[in-house]
């Protein structure tokens, strides 16, 4: 009788741990985030998790070489001899950003393994598609690449230090942030990046080459890790699905882009800078950020969790849209608006030509 109960009772703990999480074991000791025993264990046959890492480096160093062959150092120069957008747009990119995934975290009480993934995310540097967003909107491109340029260099310091930073309001968050990986990581990116510039600055004519290759072979390796992280998380993709983890993806890109403008504009910064600076600031580096979640932590570590980034940047992408249709209406008002008053004047003008002239017939 005792052994049939401590049996049932050992089912009912075992059910009570796993519930929910279909396709998953939990196991306390393979990760020391707490909280991560409820979200499971991602079991990810070793050929394929490879195969998913080698792609995710690869899409990253090809997104930062495609990025350095964008970039001039002319421009650089230029712009840093000028600090003041690039200075108002560090500060707007690693304040912004960092407090809103701290504070999100906060408010949809987020245990703390998602916790770590967002406030990742929030903590990455600018991204080369805020670079395409600020040509859309007619901003400053020399101070979008500068920027990009320059987060990508203060990463290597500003990322570790605000994950140390904001870790501490989680319990035991601190010592399972694996900053040996993320610096890794962020060093990483600036050797393709320098490759890049070197390419645009010794052999100028070949950056549309390598950077049409670039977008080729990124676009090729982002549909093959796409089917491939489908394929190994297809059992609980529901996870990165959940209500609190698609507020925070939507609400994220969505302050930086109005707090980044804001903040811009009380500055005194040009229009044509704000802009600029409200498309870097919502903008992050998604590929440094899922190449950080996929590789420096384990799967048994990060669950399907490593795919967040993939959610926020469809919301990243889908609200700089946005912003970019409202601009560009904004535009047509205001210069049809224009075009009537510079209508208004011209035939004003020609009235009183013409009065003028009757007068002096008249005469």
């Amino acid at each position: 009788m005792q052994n049939t109960t401590q049996t049932s009772y050992g089912r009912t703990a075992m059910m009570n741990e796993t519930r929910g999480y279909v396709g998953m074991t939990t196991s306390p000791d393979d990760s020391n985030i707490p909280g991560n025993s409820s979200m499971g264990i991602l079991v990810i046959p070793e050929p394929m998790n490879t195969a998913l890492n080698v792609l995710t480096v690869t899409i990253l160093f090809m997104t930062m070489i495609s990025l350095g062959c964008t970039m001039e150092i002319s421009k650089i120069r230029t712009h840093l001899l000028k600090p003041k957008g690039v200075v108002i747009a560090l500060l707007a990119q690693f304040c912004i950003m960092p407090l809103t995934a701290f504070t999100l975290t906060k408010i949809f009480q987020m245990d703390s393994i998602k916790a770590v993934t967002v406030l990742i995310c929030g903590c990455c540097p600018g991204g080369s598609l805020s670079n395409i967003f600020s040509f859309t909107v007619k901003g400053d491109m020399n101070l979008s690449i500068v920027m990009t340029t320059c987060s990508s260099i203060a990463a290597l310091v500003l990322m570790p230090l605000l994950l140390y930073i904001f870790s501490k309001g989680f319990t035991g968050l601190r010592h399972a942030v694996p900053y040996a990986g993320i610096i890794t990581a962020l060093v990483f990116t600036l050797v393709p990046c320098a490759i890049g510039i070197c390419i645009n600055h010794y052999r100028p004519n070949y950056s549309s080459s390598v950077t049409k290759v670039g977008l080729s072979i990124l676009l090729i390796s982002t549909i093959i890790i796409s089917v491939l992280s489908g394929l190994a998380v297809k059992d609980v993709i529901w996870i990165i699905l959940m209500p609190d983890i698609l507020t925070v993806a939507a609400l994220m890109p969505l302050i930086g882009f109005i707090l980044g403008y804001a903040v811009s504009v009380i500055c005194r910064l040009s229009p044509q800078c704000s802009r600029t600076i409200s498309m870097e600031t919502g903008c992050q580096n998604m590929q440094l950020c899922t190449a950080i979640l996929k590789v420096a932590f384990t799967p048994q570590a990060i669950g399907p969790l490593f795919l967040f980034p993939l959610v926020y940047i469809a919301f990243q992408c889908a609200e700089a849209l946005i912003l970019v249709l409202c601009f560009r209406c904004y535009q047509t008002v205001t210069a049809q608006h224009a075009g009537f008053s510079s209508r208004g004047i011209h035939i004003k003008s020609d009235v009183t030509a013409a009065g003028v002239k009757g007068e002096a017939n008249h005469l």
